[in-house]
């Protein structure tokens, strides 16, 4: 039985002007991870994702490295309980 959580994510480094919420996008539907993403006005990139612990441990793995032109210099996370969530958005 999976195991359902939330997990809310801080990505800071070149995230913004790089495809990394579009790229966090195509991941989190490949995983059938829910939730959003959305720049923030301090430069870093904020997540919100919400499914099984391991698709989402795959996905924080992602979140790592971010999209091609991304440069990650750090990743904060703090595990929430489950919401549900209509696909993973881009707002």
């Amino acid at each position: 039985m999976a195991t359902l959580v939330c997990v809310h994510y801080f990505i800071s480094g070149k995230v913004q002007g790089v495809w990394f919420r579009a790229s966090a996008k195509e991941q989190a539907d490949q995983l059938g991870v829910t939730g959003w993403v959305r720049n923030l006005p301090d430069h870093k990139v904020e997540v919100l994702a919400c499914g099984d612990k391991e698709k989402l441990a795959i996905l924080q793995e992602w979140l790592k490295v971010g999209s091609k032109l991304a440069h990650i210099t750090d990743v904060s996370m703090e595990e929430l309980p489950y919401k549900e969530y209509r696909g993973f958005d881009v707002i």
